[in-house]
Protein backbone atom coordinates (compact mmCIF):
# COMPACT_ATOMS: atom_id res chain seq x y z
CA UNK A 1 0.00 0.00 0.00
CA UNK A 2 1.49 3.35 -0.77
CA UNK A 3 1.95 5.85 1.84
CA UNK A 4 -0.83 8.12 0.45
CA UNK A 5 -3.20 5.26 0.89
CA UNK A 6 -2.14 4.41 4.09
CA UNK A 7 -2.95 8.31 5.21
CA UNK A 8 -6.64 7.86 3.37
CA UNK A 9 -7.11 4.55 5.38
CA UNK A 10 -5.74 5.56 8.49
CA UNK A 11 -8.09 8.86 8.98
CA UNK A 12 -11.04 6.48 7.57
CA UNK A 13 -10.42 4.20 10.27
CA UNK A 14 -10.21 7.51 12.25
CA UNK A 15 -13.53 8.91 10.43
CA UNK A 16 -15.20 5.83 11.49
CA UNK A 17 -14.42 5.87 15.00
CA UNK A 18 -15.70 9.30 15.37
CA UNK A 19 -18.75 8.44 13.48
CA UNK A 20 -20.15 5.07 15.24
CA UNK A 21 -23.21 4.74 17.06
CA UNK A 22 -21.51 5.28 20.38
CA UNK A 23 -19.42 8.27 19.56
CA UNK A 24 -21.22 10.54 17.13
CA UNK A 25 -23.17 12.52 19.89
CA UNK A 26 -19.69 13.23 21.82
CA UNK A 27 -17.62 16.43 22.10
CA UNK A 28 -14.59 16.55 20.47
CA UNK A 29 -13.15 16.82 23.71
CA UNK A 30 -14.70 13.44 25.28
CA UNK A 31 -13.76 11.47 21.76
CA UNK A 32 -9.98 12.57 21.91
CA UNK A 33 -10.10 11.82 25.61
CA UNK A 34 -11.37 8.40 24.25
CA UNK A 35 -8.40 8.10 22.05
CA UNK A 36 -5.86 8.45 23.96
CA UNK A 37 -7.17 6.47 26.75
CA UNK A 38 -7.33 4.18 23.99
CA UNK A 39 -3.68 3.90 23.18
CA UNK A 40 -3.38 2.88 26.72
CA UNK A 41 -5.55 -0.22 26.43
CA UNK A 42 -3.61 -1.07 23.79
CA UNK A 43 -0.57 -0.81 25.40
CA UNK A 44 -2.17 -3.26 28.02
CA UNK A 45 -2.70 -5.75 25.27
CA UNK A 46 0.92 -5.67 24.18
CA UNK A 47 1.87 -6.47 27.71
CA UNK A 48 -0.23 -9.57 28.08
CA UNK A 49 1.30 -10.68 25.35
CA UNK A 50 4.58 -10.47 25.94
CA UNK A 51 3.48 -12.12 29.41
CA UNK A 52 2.21 -14.99 27.23
CA UNK A 53 4.96 -15.10 24.77
CA UNK A 54 7.34 -15.53 27.62
CA UNK A 55 5.26 -17.94 30.01
CA UNK A 56 5.38 -15.35 32.61
CA UNK A 57 2.29 -16.67 34.32
CA UNK A 58 2.46 -19.97 35.68
CA UNK A 59 -1.28 -20.57 35.67
CA UNK A 60 -1.35 -19.53 31.61
CA UNK A 61 2.06 -20.72 30.65
CA UNK A 62 3.49 -20.05 27.07
CA UNK A 63 -0.12 -18.42 25.73
CA UNK A 64 0.76 -16.45 23.16
CA UNK A 65 3.60 -15.63 20.38
CA UNK A 66 6.08 -12.68 19.63
CA UNK A 67 4.16 -12.72 16.03
CA UNK A 68 1.20 -11.79 18.92
CA UNK A 69 3.86 -9.14 20.59
CA UNK A 70 4.45 -7.71 17.31
CA UNK A 71 0.85 -7.28 16.02
CA UNK A 72 -0.19 -5.92 19.39
CA UNK A 73 2.46 -3.33 18.88
CA UNK A 74 1.34 -2.63 15.60
CA UNK A 75 -1.94 -1.96 16.86
CA UNK A 76 -0.75 0.86 19.27
CA UNK A 77 1.19 2.06 16.30
CA UNK A 78 -2.15 2.44 14.78
CA UNK A 79 -4.60 3.40 17.79
CA UNK A 80 -1.82 6.29 18.10
CA UNK A 81 -1.52 7.44 14.39
CA UNK A 82 -5.77 7.60 13.98
CA UNK A 83 -5.95 9.64 17.52
CA UNK A 84 -3.51 12.41 15.67
CA UNK A 85 -5.49 12.24 12.92
CA UNK A 86 -8.36 12.88 15.45
CA UNK A 87 -6.51 15.59 16.52
CA UNK A 88 -6.61 17.42 13.04
CA UNK A 89 -10.49 16.96 11.99
CA UNK A 90 -11.51 19.58 10.47
CA UNK A 91 -8.29 21.18 8.87
CA UNK A 92 -8.75 22.16 5.36
CA UNK A 93 -5.61 20.48 4.70
CA UNK A 94 -5.10 17.14 6.55
CA UNK A 95 -1.48 16.01 7.28
CA UNK A 96 0.29 13.71 6.00
CA UNK A 97 0.95 11.59 8.98
CA UNK A 98 3.19 8.78 7.91
CA UNK A 99 5.35 12.48 7.80
CA UNK A 100 4.67 13.26 10.99
CA UNK A 101 5.84 9.95 12.18
CA UNK A 102 8.72 9.89 9.65
CA UNK A 103 9.49 13.29 11.42
CA UNK A 104 9.30 12.63 14.53
CA UNK A 105 11.73 9.11 14.11
CA UNK A 106 13.92 11.33 12.30
CA UNK A 107 13.93 13.96 15.53
CA UNK A 108 14.40 10.88 17.90
CA UNK A 109 17.07 9.53 15.75
CA UNK A 110 18.86 12.73 16.45
CA UNK A 111 18.77 13.16 19.54
CA UNK A 112 20.30 9.98 20.27
CA UNK A 113 23.28 9.66 17.47
CA UNK A 114 21.31 7.42 15.74
CA UNK A 115 20.87 9.59 12.68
Amino acid sequence: MNPGRVNATIRAVSEWIDHSPDNRDRDREALLWGRVTKVGEEVGEVIAALIGATGQNPRKGHSATLQDVERELLDVAMTALAAVAHLHTGDAEPPDLLGLLAGHVETVARRVGAA
